[in-house]
């Protein structure tokens, strides 16, 4: 199993984890951005953090039938613990802002599902998941993640494994440390392209 640091130098390593000043979906600051996608473009790397989560979720989970996901950030981490854990794998996308099952994709009635994300901050695309996994009458067994951002102000308020947790500070522009003050800040992710 990975440890913290050899979890935080692959995630360094691919740029999945950068440093300096960034402005993230909500608007906050931060001196962290974390960005899976690239960690899962380098499969190796990818192969052995999802090995070492896989580790975590045996100790924790007896009996896991299907993996469900978030698209889009979390199909190919759904995928490869699906894979290593020999367990159907199956993800839910947007339509019309709601995340639902789509391309044949079913929760068979009273299966143990795991919900399985790139990054947990919120909770909230996990928790709409949730929802999918009550209506198919089967059972929630849990949440897995590689990186674990949430705090109290999580909507989550279950056991998360992780394969890395993560305390981010964030700032609003009115409270910016100087040290921010001092790098222009980038702003990154899915919704700001």
């Amino acid at each position: 199993m990975l440890s913290y640091n050899e979890s935080l130098k692959i995630l360094k390593e691919t740029n999945a984890l950068l440093e300096g000043h960034f402005i993230l979906s909500s608007g906050l600051h931060s001196k962290q951005y974390v960005q899976c996608a690239k960690l899962l473009s380098h499969p190796n790397k990818a192969e052995a953090i999802c090995s070492s989560l896989c580790e975590k979720i045996k100790k924790v989970f007896n009996k896991i039938d299907i993996i469900l996901s978030p698209a889009i950030g979390g199909i190919v981490v759904g995928y490869e613990l699906g894979r290593q854990l020999k367990v159907e794998t199956i993800f839910a996308e947007r339509l019309d802002q709601k995340l639902v099952l789509r391309r044949g994709f079913k929760i068979p009635e009273s299966s143990n599902v795991l919900i399985v994300e790139d990054v947990i901050t919120t909770g909230k695309s996990a928790l709409e998941c949730s929802e999918l996994i009550e209506a198919s009458k089967s059972k929630l067994i849990g949440y897995a993640c590689i990186i674990d951002r949430s705090n109290s102000k999580s909507l989550i308020k279950d056991k998360i494994v992780s394969q890395i947790k993560l305390k981010m500070d964030t700032y609003k522009n009115k409270e910016l440390p100087d040290d921010l003050k001092k790098i222009q800040p980038t702003k990154l992710g899915s919704r700001n392209l």
